[in-house]
């Protein structure tokens, strides 16, 4: 089941998150949430690049 938002729902969204934190706090969570997602992209890649290598040294193994 996939969740449509579009504008209205996402301004609503905005709205309350902008009353539970308040206006000086999102510069500082919007700044935690990006670092996180560059942490999680960069270890995604790592592990991509692990397996990548693994998985080619696997298939020279093999042929030899």
């Amino acid at each position: 089941m996939a969740i449509a938002l579009g504008p209205p729902e996402l301004l609503i969204l905005l709205i309350i998150v902008l009353v539970l934190f308040g206006g000086a706090k999102l510069p500082k969570l919007a700044r935690s949430l990006g670092q996180a997602q560059r942490e999680f992209r960069e270890g995604v890649n790592e592990e991509d690049k692990a397996a990548g290598d693994s998985s080619s040294s696997d298939s020279k193994s093999k042929d030899a």
